[in-house]
């Protein structure tokens, strides 16, 4: 027996033979023109599906113009991989510093300073958080530390020019 007879206890209707369920066979061409009929009838409704999301898709699609002279991004796909092309921009140019390597080709982050500080609010909880500023990273890579961490290693960020941090922050 077939695996879906075993599973249902049943026989397998097909989309072919979707006739009345039972030992009827059919033979010749009454099955031949069965079989041609379904698939009319499947293709017709494929056929409907497509157009109505053609429709869809057509009703959001922007018509572009572009005169001489305007600038366009283009994107290339080549069957096979996909290649882009840079054209050189000396706006595109990033100003890097040197940093100061290990043996082993690894670097110390050092913090520089720190920029704020807030208090973040768990359940039962709140744990002060100050944002600090690494060496050889510019200020949008700040990131939030925990302060008692921060102030067991790094002490001296803590206590600049006479100041006791923990007072500006209350």
């Amino acid at each position: 027996m077939a695996p879906y007879e075993a599973l249902y206890g049943r026989r397998c209707r097909t989309s072919i033979c979707w006739d009345e369920e039972g030992e009827r066979k059919l033979v010749g061409p009454e099955l031949v023109q069965m079989t041609v009929e379904k698939v009319d009838v499947i293709k017709q409704r494929l056929k409907a599906a497509q157009d109505r999301m053609k429709s869809y898709a057509d009703a959001n699609r922007k018509e572009m113009e572009y005169a001489v002279g305007d600038k366009v991004f283009l994107k290339t796909s080549p069957w096979k991989g996909v290649m882009r092309r840079y054209i050189s921009d000396p706006s595109h140019i990033i100003q890097t510093s040197e940093v100061q390597l290990s043996d082993d080709l690894s670097y110390e982050e050092m913090p520089v300073a720190i920029l704020d500080s807030k208090n973040k609010v768990l359940r039962n909880k709140i744990i002060k958080l100050v944002k600090v500023l690494w060496r050889n990273h510019a200020v949008e890579e700040a990131t939030w530390e925990p302060q008692d961490a921060m102030q067991e290693k790094y002490p001296h960020l803590f206590h600049e020019s006479g100041k006791n941090f923990e007072d500006e922050i209350s």
